[in-house]
């Protein structure tokens, strides 16, 4: 049991709801006089003024462990890692920690406005309790990697967000924690330091044997970083377990998008008096062991629609794919053969390794002869590609709609011995 970090024993925390204090007692303890009198006698009102961020969460961490916890917002996990940064206290149960412990829970946590980059870094160490000679130690290592050196001097109400955050979590974690916390740190910051931070964090729970609590929403770095993983819900754990199995159980709760259309007669059917759609579906191809459509997985989308426009010509129809920000990504189109009436069935396959990670939406065109426009299903479906990557350490956003896996091939023409 010697090796446990973290111990968290039926933690809650609950917030009152409503009126603040108005400063004066009297005013204060009548209204407390009101509000139980109405609690007595209705049980209801005085559930809907109160709200649970958390509820009866209990959960061990080891030395060298790396916890992931993802979840919604408003899932309580910001709230739980305040709790175990002792910044504020559970309404019930207790939470033990062995050690020393930095946390990173909003940019600058900690700093102070008017002192420069300089006089935070001993600032904090103080803070964590850490001696002017520790500081010292530590001090070029927390320069080096923040890359504030330029403006170390500067106070930092006058930095970017950025170099807020990257002074702010050099701090964190070069004061030697036994326990780090970690809210979002990717979310601010360019894709240099997003992989400094993923490594960073990495090497002081690999090599140096710390213990990480590690909150994103980036669920790739998750699944790389995290040793075990939680998943909350209202303030209630839900999930736990292997970082692969609990993120593909949450994502398949949290991200089911449009994906099939069906429609079970012609009249209730969209479309005009040429075109009827039946149906719509986009059916991913899942790889082994997958639980939800990465950018390796190939997408079918397949349709179903009644032709009745009886004037001569060839139909075409059009699938467009746009990204979730309505950026538009590709058109392609049948050959143009069809000219017969009835119900025509259609399908195209967008392979994997073609798309970035993110959300999108696709919709259908029916053209006559090229240049006619019988009817556009605009935004019948939508989707969301999770990330994937093998054999980097970065994990911050990809650039682009597009990620196509084209081979680079590298030949040396004039070998040279260094």
């Amino acid at each position: 049991m010697s090796n446990i970090m973290i111990r968290a024993e039926n933690i809650s925390k609950v917030y009152q709801l409503g009126k603040l204090g108005s400063g004066r007692f009297r005013e204060d303890f009548r209204y407390w006089l009101q509000r139980k009198a109405k609690a007595d006698t209705n049980s209801t009102l005085a559930d809907q003024n109160i709200l649970w961020a958390l509820k009866d969460v209990s959960f061990e961490v080891t030395q060298g462990e790396v916890l992931g916890l993802i979840g919604n917002n408003g899932a309580g996990k910001s709230t739980l890692l305040k709790i175990i940064s002792r910044i504020t206290s559970p309404t019930s149960g207790i939470v033990m920690g062995n050690g020393r412990v930095a946390s990173l829970l909003e940019v600058g946590t900690g700093f102070h406005g008017e002192l420069t980059g300089r006089e935070n870094i001993f600032l904090n160490g103080s803070i964590l309790g850490m001696k002017k000679k520790e500081i010292d130690e530590h001090f070029e290592e927390i320069v080096d990697f923040s890359g504030v050196e330029k403006f170390i001097d500067t106070p930092v109400k006058r930095y970017s967000s950025g170099m807020y955050t990257r002074l702010a979590f050099a701090v964190a974690a070069h004061m030697d924690p036994e326990i780090l916390i970690v809210d979002e740190v990717l979310a601010v910051g360019d894709a240099e330091f997003q992989r400094k931070c993923l490594s960073k964090m990495k090497e002081v729970s690999t090599k140096e044997g710390k213990t990480v609590l590690f909150v994103s929403h980036n669920m790739q770095a998750l699944k790389n970083l995290c040793n075990r993983a939680i998943t909350l819900h209202e303030g209630r754990i839900v999930d736990m377990g292997e970082p692969e199995k609990v993120i593909g159980n949450y994502l398949k709760k949290e991200k089911q998008l449009t994906t099939t259309l069906h429609f079970p007669d012609i009249e209730s059917a969209p479309g005009n008096e040429s075109i009827r759609i039946m149906s719509v579906e986009l059916a991913p191809a899942l790889l082994p062991g997958q639980a939800v459509p990465d950018i390796r997985t190939p997408l079918t989308i397949s349709f179903a629609f009644w032709h009745t426009d009886q004037s001569r010509g060839s139909l075409i129809v059009g699938i467009h794919l746009f990204s979730i920000s309505g950026e538009f990504i590709f058109d392609i189109c049948s050959n143009g053969d069809l000219s017969a009436t009835g119900l025509v069935e259609g399908s195209c396959t967008i392979p994997g390794n073609f798309l970035n990670d993110g959300a999108y939406y696709i919709s259908i065109v029916f053209v006559k002869d090229t240049t006619k426009r019988l009817f556009y299903y605009e935004s019948c479906l939508s989707f969301d590609l999770e990330d994937y990557r093998a054999n980097t350490a970065w994990y911050g956003k990809w650039k682009g709609s597009v990620r196509p896996d084209f081979p680079v091939v590298l030949n040396v023409k004039d070998a040279t011995n260094s």
